[in-house]
């Protein structure tokens, strides 16, 4: 038992998190069943946001995987998750040769990485030819070549303009051990399935169920981008950003370690994709191949922390949450519902000036601008949290989150017993 513990302890952050995102379902029915479960509500993103999260934070990740760790913006970046988000649905809608329609969800999911690698490699042997804005520029211009190629191939649909849906399996998109029908799960808005009676007790809904599915492969994926970048190939992709020329002076072939770094982030950026089409059922050239879709992914990058591989999970999550807090209403919680309910018919008619109402402005100024309060945060975060939140917090703490925060509580646990003890002592 001996190795499990110090498993375990050296991992004490990773199972922090771990634990707390397996509870977060939980979490929220508690606090939003509580005393002050109305502004629980307002507060907390949704579980189906989270699933949301879960998914494009693994393409987040994907993202920063090559550009925080080589320093290679890729701005087409989306190419590789609309390859495996379409994918998955021309394969189920029997338009892919030899993939039957009923093919597994998680053949699915490896096949359209295996299509974003093989993707990544092309255009990584063209753009890597170049450096900076220039890199970035040309792999942007791949990403818009096949956003405009996939919105006019009639071959995808019968109108590619709006997309793309599941027509001809009617199977699930199940999560699980292959073969093994008791240990998979459906995904989906309104294809899930739920359990009942788990354990003897618990019961979840498919909301739920698609959460702990879609997470479950996330998870897989972070870990396998931790041990990546941890490897001595990680430690090559960290040189080249640091200083690419001393990297190659030293013997290592850097376009090389660049291309595959590029593939390997378009592999698990096709997977990301792969769970999006799979959870929604459809897929559209806006939501994939657009070049904003890496704009959001810079975006949580940005936010998170770059060269963290779960920054721009944390980045995501924020950013969802500030969207949901901030949304219109009838879009969940948030801001403007809350003090719709919470003002008072008498606050709500007052006249600020001339002739607006609170209500009214409250309206104006929420009402549909979460985009603009986003976007006044982000020019907040670049100019005074330049590291994001993870990489803030790794630069307080003096080294990784993993390796620091364990020893720092420990310490200060040490510290207050002893202060304790002194205290009884006197």
């Amino acid at each position: 038992m001996a190795w499990p513990v110090q498993y375990l302890r050296d991992h004490l952050v990773h199972v922090a998190v771990v634990a707390f995102f397996a509870a977060y379902p939980g979490l929220y029915a508690v606090a939003t069943n509580s005393p002050v479960g109305q502004e629980m509500a307002y507060l907390l993103p949704r579980v189906e946001t989270m699933i949301a999260v879960f998914y494009f934070g693994l393409f987040a990740m994907s993202f920063d995987f090559v550009s925080g760790y080589t320093g290679y913006l890729s701005f087409g970046h989306a190419a590789f998750y609309g390859a495996g988000a379409y994918l998955v649905v021309l394969a189920s809608n029997g338009k892919v040769p030899f993939l039957p329609v009923d093919t597994p969800f998680l053949a699915l999911l490896v096949l359209g990485g295996l299509v974003a690698l093989a993707l990544a490699l092309v255009i990584g042997a063209v753009s890597f030819r170049l450096t900076g804005v220039y890199f970035a520029m040309i792999t942007l211009g791949f990403s818009q070549v096949l956003y405009v190629f996939v919105r006019d191939w009639d071959y995808v649909g019968s109108n590619p303009r709006d997309g793309v849906a599941v027509l001809e399996r009617t199977a699930p998109f199940n999560v699980g051990v292959p073969g093994v029908d008791s240990l998979n799960l459906a995904i989906g808005q309104l294809a899930g399935e739920s359990v009942e009676g788990f354990l003897g007790f618990l019961t979840f809904s498919p909301a739920e169920v698609s959460y702990y599915m879609v997470g479950l492969v996330v998870v897989g994926c972070y870990f396998a981008l931790q041990r990546i970048v941890h490897s001595p190939f990680g430690r090559v992709l960290v040189a080249i950003r640091e200083n690419e020329e001393r990297a190659r002076a030293v013997g290592y072939d850097t376009f090389r370690y660049k291309l595959g770094a590029f593939a390997l982030s378009a592999f698990f950026a096709g997977v990301a994709g792969g769970l999006f089409a799979g959870f929604r059922r459809s897929v559209t050239p806006e939501n994939s191949f657009y070049f904003l879709v890496a704009g959001d992914a810079l975006l949580a990058s940005i936010i998170g922390g770059f060269g963290t591989v779960a920054g721009p999970l944390y980045g995501r999550l924020f950013d969802e949450t500030v969207r949901e807090f901030l949304s219109k209403g009838g879009e969940g919680g948030g801001l403007l519902p809350f003090l719709d309910g919470s003002l008072g018919e008498a606050t709500l008619s007052a006249v600020l000036y001339n002739g607006l109402t609170v209500g009214e402005a409250i309206d104006t100024f929420l009402n549909g601008h979460a985009a603009l309060y986003l976007g006044i945060v982000f020019v907040l975060f670049v100019l005074y949290v330049p590291n994001g939140l993870l990489g803030t917090l790794r630069d307080r703490l003096g080294g990784t989150v993993a390796d620091r925060l364990p020893g720092h509580v420990a310490r200060a646990v040490r510290s207050r017993t002893e202060t304790r003890s002194a205290s009884d002592d006197d």
